[in-house]
């Protein structure tokens, strides 16, 4: 029987194959989408793992290369002249018999800065000192030479006339100098924070007690194994590249770029301890200049005593507390003074006197609060980032005022701290409503392990010792 034939349907419109079909339409979503958020404390399942470094092996073997482990083809080497002067006027600077030394190749001085200003707020450091010292660590001029050696002993050719004038240390003394203050025509004081809540004055009257105290905390380097340091080389193209330590390449790269009136590149190394002390540019604009200037790539790292007088601080903190509180230690008003210590320059200092005077109250509910932060200049070392940037300072003021609150009443330090720290939902000193409170957890558990006046299974005497 022979087969029927086979019928092929034609469809209406040619299929084409995938590479020629639209693509594929999304399905329309409605807004807002619903956010999925972990459980508190449960973002970071790596908590309390094993986690190896990406950078531990080359670390622990010493074969990580910093920047002072590089070398480009011809390099030159450079040093700053240092004022050596807190405050002074910059009368002349003759840097001939430097520049006739057999091995030095360049030298430059402020007036060879296009923009001879920088800084991570206000633009009022220079990158080299003109016409006018503000500290004893301002560079006034930088060398390049074939060596370190004799870039070193060039800086003693150079000769620098000098006005001297009185520098104010004191930052109280600066706190009430009228304008011109440091920087004339500016005044002293260049930054000025208050939080109040409530009514402090109320609140005193109408407490049991009342406690002041005066607090001051001094300023403290960094000290990083690794010293600042930067490369700069500038091709014939008319290109800069800085290899630099910063830990803020972008921010370092607007602040090199606003002072060299040119595009740059920076290219981050690895960081050698920062802390915050490598937050903002240093010598990166005169060592691309003296780059330019000779043609050859130039290498700048610190000296140990350089970190110390020309690099950032800590702030140091002058803190007055007064608080009110009631028979039981319950706090009821706590006023407060903080006077910064800026230094010669801004640097992080804005930042720092936010943070120090929000936080200046401690971890404690408190309805009534008056806290007023003041930052001065004065012609010592500047200050700038350092971990935490003012917390620090502050927690050891308010810390000790607790600690003689509870002494001259009484009262354990852990019951009156308990009696008045935070809870969820407490609101900060600027009203902020706050979440995932474990403060008063936190103390019970360090106290049950350190056996805290017998709490716990520990071997505490009753004396909190």
């Amino acid at each position: 029987m022979a087969e029927k034939p086979k019928v092929i349907e034609k469809p209406d419109v040619l299929e084409q194959p995938d590479i020629l079909k639209p693509p594929a339409v999304a399905p329309l979503v409605t807004f807002p989408i619903e956010v999925v958020v972990p459980e508190v404390r449960q973002q970071t399942p790596a908590v309390g793992q094993r986690a190896t470094r990406a950078d531990g092996r080359l670390h622990g073997l010493g074969q990580t290369k910093y920047i002072d482990d590089m070398y480009f083809p011809n390099m030159l080497f450079a040093k700053i002249k240092r004022a050596g002067v807190a405050s002074a006027r910059i009368k002349s600077i003759d840097t001939k018999e430097a520049e006739a030394m057999p091995g030095v190749v360049a030298v430059i001085t402020g007036s060879d800065i296009p923009c001879n200003s920088f800084g991570p707020s206000l633009k009022d450091q220079p990158v080299l000192a003109d016409t006018r010292v503000f500290h004893a660590g301002d560079g006034v001029a930088a060398v390049a030479a074939v060596t370190e050696q004799i870039a070193t002993e060039a800086l003693e050719k150079i000769k620098v006339d000098y006005e001297v004038l009185t520098p104010v240390l004191d930052p109280l003394e600066s706190l009430k100098l009228a304008t011109p203050g440091v920087h004339a025509p500016s005044a002293n004081i260049y930054g000025h924070k208050v939080i109040k809540k409530g009514d402090v004055e109320k609140a005193f009257a109408e407490s049991d007690h009342v406690f002041e105290g005066s607090f001051r905390t001094q300023m403290v380097e960094h000290v990083p194994l690794e010293p600042y340091a930067c490369i700069a080389q500038w091709d014939a193209n008319g290109r800069v590249t800085i290899y630099s330590t910063l830990g803020r390449i972008t921010l370092g790269r607007a602040d090199v770029a606003r002072t060299l009136g040119s595009r740059i590149r920076i290219v981050a190394t690895v960081v050698g301890g920062n802390f915050g002390g490598k937050n903002e540019i240093r010598a990166e604009p005169a060592m691309a200049l003296l780059s330019k200037k000779t043609g050859r790539p130039v290498k700048c790292v610190y000296t140990r005593a350089e970190e110390f007088t020309s690099s950032t601080t800590r702030h140091p903190l002058i803190m007055d507390y007064k608080t009110g509180v009631t028979k039981q230690g319950k706090i009821l008003g706590r006023k407060i003074r903080l006077v910064l210590d800026g230094g010669a320059y801004c640097s992080w200092s804005e930042t720092t006197l936010g943070k120090a005077c929000i936080l200046s109250a401690g971890p404690y509910n408190i309805e009534n609060l008056y806290a007023e932060a003041f930052v001065v200049y004065t012609n010592k070392t500047m200050t700038g980032a350092m971990r935490g940037f003012g917390a620090p300072q502050v927690c050891f003021a308010y810390e000790s005022h607790m600690d003689d609150i509870a002494k001259a009443l009484g009262i354990d330090p852990l019951e009156i701290r308990l009696l008045n720290a935070f809870d969820e939902g407490s609101l900060s000193p600027t009203s902020q409503k706050l979440h995932s409170v474990v403060v008063k957890e936190s103390l019970l558990r360090a106290a049950k392990r350190f056996g805290w006046n017998g709490i716990g299974n520990g071997t505490g005497n009753g004396n909190g010792a």
